[in-house]
């Protein structure tokens, strides 16, 4: 089976490698273009399906959007039988989707239609699930929206981080695909229609989803924590400064107290603050511009204190 690849951060990586390794003909890698980097912006980083690619020989394509002049005269070209889509970047259009024979399948990570959309893994943390899954679908002119080959769940530890879960996932989506390509190749892929009554949606994470509302209670605040851990990491501010918090724990209040959301109760030997309800003890913290830390150092290098508050 000859195989068009997209994809482009290491949750893809995982997928490309399997299909390499299970022997499938990867005719070629599509991906993102190079992200500019460095104050002056000089240098560039490839992605890192580009990365996994060239070791692997793969010729790689980079179109600024699949929808550009060339792409796809460029695609046809590979002729292949199959795409295969992991956390690419870009909706494909019709007239890509037509271009292999067998059509394209996704590597989506939640059980589908819930979570349909761009960050469904952080979405699984912030609604406080206890499990999620992979999907295999084929893909269609809707977002996520074609029928499903397999469902492969896996239960969510609850104080699993974005980071965490996405290694787990990808891992396990890799091996989904392997086993939907086969069904596919062997004739024996039954596709189920989706459910469009019970469809959720994931969108994009964007800076204000990122930020903490200490009104929230302590325990949806830890997730909103974790789901942005690593990147692109939850924030608030102190004295008009980003930090961004990790780490999160439950804690106790001091006896009789009712500090209002968002007030350091506690500096040593943790960082806890109070929330809409409760308490949170946070490990880490980044302050904008500088690495990510632990927060003891923080507090002592910083001079934050009990009774400052967070907004």
């Amino acid at each position: 089976m000859r195989v068009v690849f997209f994809g482009t951060p290491e949750f893809a990586v995982p997928s490309l490698r399997a299909l390499i390794g299970e022997g499938f003909d990867v005719a070629a890698v599509v991906t993102r273009p190079d992200k500019p980097r460095g104050r002056s912006r000089s240098r560039s980083l490839p992605s890192a399906v580009k990365v996994a690619a060239l070791e692997e020989d793969i010729q790689v394509v980079h179109p600024t959007r699949p929808s550009e002049p060339g792409f796809l005269e460029t695609l046809q070209a590979f002729k292949p039988d199959i795409g295969v889509v992991v956390a690419y970047g870009h909706i494909l259009k019709p007239d890509i989707l037509a271009v292999p024979h067998l059509g394209f399948v996704n590597v989506h990570a939640s059980s589908l239609p819930k979570l349909r959309g761009a960050a469904p893994i952080q979405y699984a943390i912030l609604e406080g699930l206890d499990e999620t899954c992979i999907s295999i679908m084929k893909m269609e002119a809707g977002l996520d929206s074609g029928p499903v080959l397999l469902r492969v769940p896996t239960p969510m530890a609850t104080d699993e981080t974005y980071g965490e879960l996405s290694v787990r996932l990808a891992e396990l989506g890799a091996l989904a695909l392997i086993q939907g390509l086969q069904l596919i190749a062997l004739d024996m892929a039954e596709w189920e229609a989706q459910d469009e009554t019970h469809a959720t949606h994931a969108p994009k994470i964007t800076r204000e989803t990122a930020r903490i509302d200490w009104n929230d209670s302590a325990e949806d605040t830890a997730r909103r924590v974790r789901a942005m851990d690593p990147v692109p990491g939850a924030w608030t501010q102190l004295k008009g400064m980003d930090v961004k918090l990790f780490g999160p724990s439950g804690a106790d209040l001091p006896v009789g107290s009712g500090p209002p959301p968002g007030e350091i109760v506690e500096t040593r030997p943790a960082l806890v603050i109070a929330a809409g309800n409760g308490a949170l003890q946070f490990l880490d913290v980044q302050p904008a511009g500088k690495r990510r830390m632990a927060a003891t150092d923080w507090v002592t290098g910083r001079g934050a204190s009990v009774g400052q508050r967070f907004t």
